[in-house]
Formats: structure tokens, sequence, C-alpha cells
């Protein structure tokens, strides 16, 4: 009988600090508190990729 026991995988989730979780909580807040919460969730995306690894010139 076929191993149909896989489980799906899940790539490369762990270095995204829960960012799913994070944006859903965000999204649970009241509409006053929400604009706040992405606006740093965004700042601290941009932060990452400005100083993460990218190609230069």
């Amino acid at each position: 009988m076929p191993n149909d026991e896989q489980e799906p995988t899940q790539i490369d989730e762990a270095p995204t600090d829960d960012f799913a979780g994070r944006t859903a909580a965000v999204e649970q807040l009241p509409l006053t508190d929400r604009a706040d919460a992405f606006s740093a969730l965004h700042d601290e995306l941009r932060t990452r990729l400005e100083t993460g690894g990218s190609a230069s010139a």
C-alpha cells in the first residue's frame, strides 16, 4: 500500500516570525487601532527588506 501519510511541507515559515498570525491579530483590532498596527508592520517589513541581502548594482 502506498504511503499516503505525507504531510504538506511548510517552506521557510519560521523566519517570518509568524507574520500571518500577526496580520490576522491586527485585523481583529478596532478600525481606529488597525491603521497604526498595519503601519508598524509595514515599517518593520520595509526595514527588513532594506537591510536584508539584496543585489547591488
